[in-house]
């Protein structure tokens, strides 16, 4: 038996776990520097507001009754860390698809216990956390991804919903189901199953797979298979490593103020270099690039990137950051605002079979021990004591650059804000 354990309204219920002031009351957490509502409260969603919807157009009516939090990253992803951590006490087979969704493996387990034993967990996450969790239960993923969907919404199920395969019940949804609602079936798709007479999930599971397969794709076939509650379909390996590594973001607004712009490149590479870190990888070449606001056409416009080599396999900050910034100087214009620049690693190679160029310049033994430890003992500084705290050069507080958030609050799981931030030079 396979479960689907999905936070409700992840976002704002941890805002609402720190803020019980807020029960019943409309909240919505908005995206990246305030821009949209990406997070709503039932309370929000009665008011009309949907998913997306830009706050700067919110009707003041409804602003006045609501309350909008920026989004606060640190906070969700520690939380999610809490609520995972809960899972794994009830069953070994956790695998998490999303900040909020992770599926739970009961095989072993007795069916005739395992509504109470999830009911157990959903009460525990709940007291621990402040979550509250929803639950579907079946035999395979698609399925369980519908009972959840029917645990939120349905209040009969308490939570906790389970979809045999063979069950009146799980016709009787399948058959009210529209056929696009189904986990992989996306518009356009479910546009060609229309014009094949499949509308409803229950028509879907019950297509020829082969015929789909040769029409669609394995992964429709494998959707089929799904809904008849035989579990074929396989998880991303999240754990498999990146062939490139982004990091980029708007600005919180327009600059064309060089200074900013390096401090923008440098905070960018450096985030980079720690995910690199984090899965044994070094990076051969590295992409710059600047862009402009396209929808103020009354404004310069420039949008260019520059590719640079590695002065050879790296994953040290230091280097770069550096090349990074020599990067910027090549493709920076002066007397341009821009919106948005980052900085992607490419090129990647796997630490342990790195493959060195007898006509490179190559770290002595001595230096790459160096500069492993000193990156090592950067890492763990920041996180141990939180991310920024030691970071290569100078930033300006509440620059150009940094996020808009008005709204955000505090990180309530931890000390961060509090510290002092030591700058390397």
């Amino acid at each position: 038996m396979i479960a689907l354990a999905d936070c409700n309204a992840f976002y704002v219920s941890c805002e609402k776990a720190f803020r019980p002031d807020l029960e019943g009351r409309p909240v919505g957490v908005l995206t990246n520097n305030d821009g949209c509502v990406i997070a709503r409260s039932p309370e929000l969603k009665a008011l009309g507001v949907v998913m997306g919807a830009p706050a700067h157009m919110l009707d003041p009516h409804i602003t006045r009754q609501c309350v909008l939090f920026s989004s606060n990253y640190a906070l969700y992803g520690d939380m999610s860390r809490r609520v995972t951590a809960v899972y794994h006490q009830y069953t070994p087979d956790v695998s998490v698809y999303s900040i909020d969704e992770s599926f739970l493996g009961f095989d072993g387990f007795p069916g005739e216990g395992l509504k109470d034993h999830c009911q157990a967990m959903r009460l525990q996450v709940r007291q621990e956390t402040g979550i509250p969790i929803s639950i579907g239960l079946s035999t395979s993923k698609t399925l369980a991804k519908i009972a959840n969907h029917l645990a939120k919404k349905e209040a009969a199920c308490e939570g906790v919903a389970l979809l045999p395969p063979e069950s009146d019940t799980t016709r009787r949804v399948l058959e009210r189901l529209p056929v696009t609602e189904v986990w992989g079936v996306a518009r356009r798709t479910g546009l060609r199953l229309a014009d094949m007479g499949i509308h409803t999930a229950w028509q879907l599971r019950e297509a020829d797979p082969r015929l789909l397969r040769r029409l669609f794709s394995v992964v429709m076939e494998r959707t089929v298979w799904e809904l008849r509650g035989r579990d074929c379909i396989e998880l991303d390996d999240t754990s498999e490593p990146k062939k490139q590594i982004m990091t980029s973001r708007s600005f919180g607004r327009l600059t064309g103020d060089r200074q900013e712009l390096h401090e923008a490149i440098r905070h960018h590479a450096s985030r980079g270099a720690v995910k690199l870190r984090k899965q044994q990888s070094l990076a051969c070449a590295l992409v710059v690039f600047v862009k402009t606001n396209p929808f103020r056409p009354e404004l310069p416009q420039h949008h260019e990137s520059l590719l640079l080599a590695l002065p050879r396999p790296t994953d040290d900050s230091r280097l770069i950051v550096q090349t990074a910034s020599r990067g910027l100087d090549q493709i920076h214009r002066a007397g341009v605002a821009y919106q948005k620049c980052g900085v992607m690693l490419t090129d990647l190679v796997d630490r342990t079979h790195e493959q060195l160029d007898i006509l490179a310049d190559q770290q002595s033994d001595a230096e790459r021990e160096r500069s492993e430890r000193l990156m090592a003992t950067l890492d763990k500084l920041n996180r141990e004591l939180g991310a920024g705290t030691v970071k290569l050069g100078g930033g300006r507080k509440n620059a150009a650059w940094h996020l808009r958030c008005a709204f955000r609050s505090p990180r309530y799981t931890t000390r961060w804000e509090e510290l002092p931030v030591v700058k390397m030079r």
